[in-house]
């Protein structure tokens, strides 16, 4: 089935989205989904159409809401213009590459995210804590996906360090050639479905995204033997269509991910640190060589990680310092 053929409600669309739309909307737009970002222009599709339309706004500034890959849009009558954005469930934003004061957005009304991380040498427990975080910031469902994991003898070492970051958490193993192993993970696209996927370059994602389409419509490159990392293969945010009536989200890989106001998410993921840091005999507890510190009480007792420690304190200094830069270029 093309795109085209898709109905409102396989392309998404649901009560959240319908009640954002006046009568007087409902008798002439045209509800569409961003289906891709081009440069200069996005890809689109409604209820028995598709085009290519201007990402322009009339009347739009700056701090509204503009168009990103997922959204929802209302149309003009001829189906030639966007009028809004409609209001989202999530969005996915990082700070802009270049402009550490601006954000860039990268997906809206996600169902589910996709952690996608390779079993070889570019796998990072960092990196992964980082995606986690916002996932929970935006309130999104996570799911860890290792891949290649015909590179390694031992894949329940990788497994086992995942499960370390957070209790619960669900992991999937798989050879993203084989369709076999990659068809279960299509028990989170069901009919009207969105999942994301979020890894650095040359982890497997549009491999995946291949198999689960049982296309190799997305280019596909061989990772560097010497350092196990790729190059970047997606070079547009697009969605795809699954046959059990989903989407998917193949984006850019992005191996520096700077969060931007994350910081319910740090709690989140790191909520062993942040309970223990409550019962800091300090309020403002820096968690060095303070008494009654029960951060580094815990450290000592084994019961917190040292390496661990590190990286939350890192996540952290971060959302400091983009909060002040964000309160520096608020208008006074």
């Amino acid at each position: 089935m093309d795109s085209a053929d898709q109905t409102l409600e396989q392309l998404g669309w649901d009560a959240h989205f319908e009640s954002q739309i006046s009568a007087a909307e409902a008798a002439y737009c045209h509800p569409a989904r961003v289906m891709a970002v081009h440069r200069g222009q996005i890809a689109v599709t409604g209820a028995g159409w598709a085009g290519d339309l201007s990402p322009y706004i009339a009347g739009a500034t700056p701090s509204d809401d503009h168009p990103t890959v997922g959204d929802w849009l209302l149309t003009s009558a001829d189906r030639a213009q966007a009028l809004r954005v409609l209001g989202r469930k999530n969005l996915f934003k990082r700070r802009a590459p270049g402009d550490p004061r601006g954000e860039q957005m990268i997906a809206a009304n996600v169902d589910t995210v996709f952690l996608v991380a390779s079993c070889n040498q570019d796998f990072s427990v960092a990196r992964l804590e980082r995606y986690l975080v916002l996932a929970r910031e935006v309130g999104v469902d996570a799911v860890v996906i290792l891949t290649k994991i015909d590179l390694t003898d031992t894949p329940e070492t990788y497994v086992d360090a995942v499960r370390a970051i957070e209790p619960g958490l669900i992991v999937e193993t798989v050879d993203g050639r084989e369709p076999d192993a990659v068809a279960r993970l299509a028990a989170w696209c069901g009919i009207g479905k969105t999942v994301a996927f979020l890894g650095s370059s040359g982890v497997g994602k549009s491999t995946l995204v291949n198999t689960l389409r049982g296309s190799a419509s997305i280019a596909t490159q061989a990772i560097r033997e010497h350092d196990g990392t790729g190059r970047h293969t997606t070079t547009v945010r697009q969605m795809h269509r699954l046959d059990q009536g989903g989407w998917l989200l193949d984006l850019p890989g992005m191996r520096e991910l700077q969060l931007s106001d994350a910081a319910a998410g740090i709690a989140e993921v790191f909520d062993d640190f942040t309970l223990a840091a409550q019962d800091c005999r300090f309020s403002n507890c820096a968690h060095g060589g303070e008494p009654g510190c029960a951060v580094r009480a815990g450290i000592d007792a084994g019961i917190l990680t040292p390496e661990r420690f590190a990286r939350w304190r890192a996540l952290e200094a971060g959302e400091t310092a983009a909060t002040a830069r964000t309160s520096r270029r608020r208008p006074r």
